[in-house]
């Protein structure tokens, strides 16, 4: 999954993140790719953060969809 900002031309960080979903607690596998210059920033780690407190499986968020 890419996750923030890569610009065109720019190196990808990969990262695994311990992820799991808020409705369910499954985990999911958590390999992720940014950019070099966003990974590790504050806004990178304040985004990852809200990330996974709002995190979905796809079950759960399939489940979610369809009762709206």
């Amino acid at each position: 999954m890419i996750f923030g900002k890569i610009k065109k031309d720019e190196k990808i960080i990969k990262f695994n993140v311990k992820i799991q979903c808020v409705n369910c607690n499954k985990q999911v596998p958590g390999g992720m790719k940014s950019g070099e210059n966003y990974f590790n920033t504050h806004e990178f780690n304040k985004e990852l953060e809200k990330f996974q407190k709002t995190y979905l499986c796809g079950i759960c968020r399939d489940k979610k969809r369809t009762n709206n």
